[in-house]
């Protein structure tokens, strides 16, 4: 478990970094202390989680890049448990390694330093390519093939990854069915709108059975209402096929509504400033979830995070 801030809302009364809830024993001086804390109820669902499988383990994962002048870092000792079945959003301001991040994880970069640790097996340099089928891809923009209808972009990636021929025409049609395009399987992309595309592009990264999938901004260039819509549909989703997800976004509704775990990361180079457990239970989780308590008092804990971390950032370049 990563160091994450210990936060306050009020000033005084210290709050546990995982659900927020106040640790009447201790007091705090500043909000920008590195401790970890954790309430009781934490410390209780946490030893339940530890019994769960660990499917990736991130440890001290760094980037950076060459430049004429000097080395850019853009992400700085990230480590997390992935845990099976998780729905895990990370959030952070643009330009903080979010999207880094997941190329690292999902094996299209390479880190500079750190180990990525899938299925028991620790990897020093990245994730070799033997193991990519272990993940599925979405991506801001759905990338389908114009040429190819729905049910044939679903095809290419069985044909890419070279999964077995005998159930091929069975699985389409399950992952189809699943975002709600079982009928759509011969129509080609321009003639399906934004949000449709979109969900072939999730069934597309899901044909394969992929242990996880990696999911970047992929509501991103819909206008709101069909963001809103794909959203309910992607926890729908979730529910149904109980995979391992792990999302970036820069919309904190949007991750509050979906994540099991919330990372939120720093400005460049990006750290996890704070780790945020979303305690509210998926039946809640409906059309009128922004005004469920919890809801509110999370999204004003995150965004306060966020906030400081900007200042943090503000007060370093001023120095």
């Amino acid at each position: 478990m990563s160091s994450s801030l210990w936060i306050t809302t009020d000033g005084q009364t210290p709050r546990c970094v995982r659900c927020t809830n106040a640790i009447p024993t201790r007091s705090s001086t500043t909000l920008r202390l590195q401790w970890t804390e954790y309430c009781e109820l934490s410390k209780r669902r946490m030893e339940v989680q530890s019994l769960s499988k660990v499917i990736m383990r991130v440890n001290a994962l760094s980037k950076s890049f060459s430049q004429k002048a000097a080395e850019l870092r853009v992400l700085n000792q990230i480590s997390m448990d992935i845990h099976e079945s998780e729905f895990i959003c990370v959030i952070g301001p643009s330009g903080c390694g979010k999207s880094t991040f997941l190329k690292c994880v999902g094996g299209i970069q390479p880190p500079t330093t750190g180990t990525i640790e899938l299925d028991g097996v620790t990897h020093e340099r990245g994730i070799p390519s033997h193991v990519l089928g272990k993940f599925g891809f979405v991506f801001q923009s759905n990338n389908l093939l114009p040429w190819r209808t729905a049910e044939k972009n679903l095809r290419l990636m069985l044909e890419v990854l070279k999964v077995k021929e005998f159930d091929w025409d069975q699985r389409i049609d399950e992952m189809l069915q699943i975002v709600g395009l079982a009928q759509y399987k011969d129509v080609y992309p321009h003639e399906l709108s934004g949000g449709m595309r979109q969900r072939v592009g999730i069934a597309r990264a899901l044909v394969h059975n992929p242990e996880i999938l990696l999911m970047d901004q992929p509501f991103g260039a819909l206008d709101a209402i069909t963001r809103k819509m794909l959203s309910y549909e992607m926890l729908s989703i979730w529910k149904q096929t109980k995979k391992t997800i792990i999302m970036v976004t820069n919309n904190v509704e949007e991750a509050l509504l979906l994540a099991n775990r919330i990372f939120i990361f720093s400005p460049l180079p990006g750290e996890i400033i704070s780790e945020i457990e979303v305690d509210i239970p998926l039946e809640e989780r409906g059309q009128d979830i922004a005004g469920h308590k919890r809801y509110i008092e999370l999204r004003t804990l995150i965004n306060q995070v966020i906030r400081q971390g900007h200042a943090a950032e503000a007060r370093r370049q001023a120095t």
